[in-house]
């Protein structure tokens, strides 16, 4: 049992730098999980020496090592998220009529993984393998919205991009939006990625309560009245929340 705190602190560790935008100082490691800076250093170095992190001496930085990439690898041809995901998005096609999409974040974008549509649909920017800003996202923004602070200003150094001439300007803009988000259970986007679109995200989470992944319907605007949102978000919510079952994990 003395082993598992550590296999922890290794796992945290390697879900901070996934997260992350780039490569991170050990102090800000050390910092963003509370962790003594002496037992950081420690930890990162045995991790260097079976190659899941890799220093580089010109940043004084740590970032991913190939061993993390083998392992994201393997992950991508077992595809365990988009198996269990896709029979759900099936189902929320069927009840809403909507696109359905399930999306992850990747550093400080969404990766859509999987598409399900009815007949008739839209045209989406959003298709499989595409990465958007995920502060424009409304998968993005429930995915966002229950990570650590430190996590989110790690993510979002710099300034910040738009599409369409909307969207958050500034990190306290972001946070105060996610944090509205996180309070109403569902996050949205109207017109950040494609005018004339709009999208409703609810989050899924693994067993330690991370964000995982996200589950997102998009419909016209003018086919769905705004104060129909919340009964569409309640569909959104449900289907997020049986896949945080079928991954065995728990929420917040």
């Amino acid at each position: 049992m003395s082993q598992v705190p550590a296999a922890r602190r290794t796992l945290a560790v390697l879900r901070l730098l996934a997260g992350s935008a780039g490569p991170l100082p050990a102090s800000a490691i050390a910092r963003s999980l509370d962790l003594p800076r002496s037992s950081t250093y420690h930890l990162l170095a045995a991790m260097a020496e079976d190659g899941f992190v890799s220093y580089l001496p010109e940043e004084r930085r740590w970032g991913l090592g190939v061993a993390a990439f083998e392992i994201g690898s393997a992950y991508l041809r077992h595809g365990p998220l988009e198996r269990l995901a896709r029979p759900l998005l099936r189902r929320l096609v069927d009840r809403t009529g909507e696109i359905a999409q399930l999306g992850i974040l990747h550093g400080a974008e969404t990766l859509y993984l999987l598409k399900e549509q009815p007949r008739r649909h839209a045209t989406l920017v959003t298709d499989v393998g595409v990465r958007m800003p995920a502060q424009l996202t409304a998968s993005g923004r429930s995915m966002l919205a229950h990570l650590p602070a430190a996590q989110v200003r790690a993510l979002f150094p710099g300034p910040f991009v738009d599409r369409t001439g909307y969207g958050p300007a500034s990190l306290r803009e972001l946070r105060r939006e996610l944090a509205a988000e996180a309070r109403r259970g569902w996050s949205t986007e109207d017109g950040l990625v494609t005018e004339g679109l709009a999208s409703i995200a609810a989050c899924s989470f693994d067993h330690t309560r991370h964000p995982t992944a996200a589950i997102t319907v998009t419909f016209r605007r003018e086919s769905r009245p705004e104060e129909g949102w919340p009964a569409l978000a309640e569909s959104v919510r449900a289907t997020a929340a049986d896949l945080t079952a079928r991954l065995g994990g728990r929420v917040p």
